[in-house]
Parts: structure tokens; C-alpha cells; sequence
């Protein structure tokens, strides 16, 4: 099977939301433009990563004046709309990879599916070896108000999950859990 390659070089929406009941929730990453729709599982932590790297990488930008100052200063574009349906997911995210273009000041994210252990870097477009079996890739081209808009609202999806317990840190279920802080004692 060859691979799938997604391209969206001028997304209109790029966002991060859940299904499901906190503490069962799936988190999907949606991103439309004119080549269509796309719909990828991500893992929280997932999420949680690329949210940090990539507040990380503006702020980089920033110190090392990579960016101009127009496109460092713009406000964030701030989807907070639902996810649109039918959801129907194309794979699940394995390696991905961050890079910026100064160029034309963007920022591109290469998601690759998960794999086997064999494919645990990524594999760029066009590396591909013949009669290779390679994951597919999505692959997103944002501006950096595009990337500050979606770091805010996946934080807040990130955030709006669990309560921890004050004790252990331990997310809390609605029943609460088995505390180790407390000898095993339900909290």
C-alpha cells in the first residue's frame, strides 16, 4: 500500500477538540482547507507536547528576531467552534515534527501515522523508498496567529479534563479513585 500524503498549505481551520467524557476522551486534530478535510487521533500528552513546543518556538522567534515583528505581534485566530462531523479519523498521529520558514513566515507541522518500531522517525515526503510500506503523513502550513490561536484553544481542551486530586495529583474520576497518598483509601 503506498503512502498518503495530506497536504494544507492554507488551512481555514486548524483546531484541537475531544469526544467524549473527561477521563475518556479522544482528542482529534481537525484541519480543513480548499484540498479538503482531514482528521487525526492524537494522545493528550500528544497535544500537551505541541502545545509546549510550539509556544516554545515563538518565543524563539522572538529573541532571535527570525520573525517580523508584524507577524509575531498579530492576535491569535481563535477557532473555538465544534468539531465538524462526521468525524472520520485517517490515522493516528506517531512522530511529529515542527520547522519554520522565515520565507514566507510560516510554520509547518509533519505529522506521521503511527507505525511499527521500524518507522519511529520521520520520513519526509519524497524519501520514501520503492516498495516501501510508509505511513502516512499529514502535512500543515500555519501562520503564527494561526499557531497562537490553536495553542490557546488546545490548552483549554487539555485543561477542561479531570480535576487532579489535591493529595496525589492523580486525575479524579467522577466515583473518585484509589488514593496512594491515603494507603489506598478512596478519595
Amino acid at each position: 500500500m503506498s503512502r498518503i500524503v495530506y497536504r494544507h498549505t492554507l488551512p481555514t481551520r486548524c483546531v484541537v477538540g475531544t469526544v467524549g467524557e473527561p477521563g475518556e476522551r479522544v482528542f482529534f486534530l481537525q484541519v480543513s482547507s480548499p484540498s479538503g478535510l482531514n482528521c487525526i487521533v492524537l494522545e493528550k500528552s500528544q497535544v500537551q507536547a505541541l502545545v509546549e513546543r510550539l509556544n516554545m518556538l515563538i518565543r524563539e522567534l522572538r529573541r532571535n528576531k527570525l520573525a517580523a515583528t508584524d507577524f509575531l505581534n498579530a492576535p491569535g485566530i481563535r477557532d473555538d467552534g465544534a468539531l465538524e462531523y462526521p468525524i472520520t479519523e485517517d490515522f493516528r498521529a506517531g512522530v511529529i515534527a515542527i520547522s519554520y520558514e522565515q520565507g514566507n513566515q510560516r510554520i509547518d507541522l509533519q505529522i506521521q501515522a503511527s507505525a511499527d518500531e521500524s518507522f519511529d522517525e520521520l520520513i519526509e515526503d519524497g524519501e520514501e523508498e520503492a516498495g516501501e510500506d510508509v505511513p502516512d503523513l499529514l502535512l500543515i502550513s500555519l501562520t503564527i496567529a494561526q499557531v497562537r490561536g490553536f495553542c490557546e484553544r488546545a490548552q483549554n481542551i487539555v485543561s477542561a479534563g479531570r480535576t487532579p486530586c489535591p493529595f496525589c495529583g492523580i486525575p479524579l474520576n467522577p466515583d473518585g479513585h484509589l488514593c496512594p497518598r491515603a494507603n489506598g483509601y478512596r478519595r
